[in-house]
């Protein structure tokens, strides 16, 4: 069995689920954690921060909720209204840095996704790519270079297409993968001893 944690790197509550994210692999170091783009806003979505009007709403009830972070520099950015969030550009980020460090991807993810919520910083340029992946040790230069390069616009394709296989449609969605079998551990929002006991149940012969 493994895990799929299906996300946006732009989603506000994928942001606020990465607290529970980061216990349940904590808590299940055995259990392998595979890390798809979903593609929040993609196509006719790609529009200024500004033509959605909840973000600021949504994004206070996800921290009191989860207790997540928004940062000045991010409320700022929303504030200004114009900035773009291109959720394909991001799952690209997202798989050069999945591919510098596979074992590492959940870390990445959340770590991309403070570079945003928290700092405020565009996850479409690369310089917050090499700052997120010098912050980890990894190669920076390797980081940056993928993330430029056509290979990683393929790769975030095969992960909307992806996450749409696997019938999901909200983000974030944590999934259990054994074989055919798919079964959903959290949707939106959930802690982790809600995702333990569903996972338990799972693993009941």
């Amino acid at each position: 069995m493994k895990l799929v944690y299906v996300f946006d790197a732009y989603c506000g509550w994928s942001h606020g689920f990465s607290g529970t994210l980061g216990e349940v692999v904590s808590r299940h170091p055995d259990v392998p954690v595979e890390v798809v783009s979903g593609g929040l806003f993609t196509g006719s979505r790609r529009v200024p921060v500004r033509e959605f009007g909840y973000v600021q709403g949504a994004n206070a009830q996800i921290a009191e909720l989860t207790g997540a972070e928004f940062g000045a520099a991010y409320e700022v950015l929303v504030a200004d209204g114009s900035f773009v969030m291109d959720s394909e550009v991001a799952a690209r980020g997202v798989v050069a840095l999945r591919q510098a460090a596979p074992a590492r991807a959940v870390e990445l993810a959340v770590a991309l996704q403070h570079a945003f919520y928290v700092e405020g910083l565009s996850l479409s340029d690369p310089a917050t790519y090499r700052k997120v992946a010098g912050a980890a040790g990894l190669d920076a230069d390797a980081v940056v270079a993928a993330f430029e390069g056509p290979g990683v616009r393929v790769a975030a394709g095969a992960d909307f297409h992806r996450a749409a296989s696997l019938g999901v449609t909200g983000f974030p969605t944590l999934l259990a993968v054994d074989g055919d079998r798919v079964t959903v551990l959290a949707r939106g929002r959930a802690t982790a001893d809600e995702v333990d006991r569903r996972l338990a149940t799972l693993r009941t012969p």
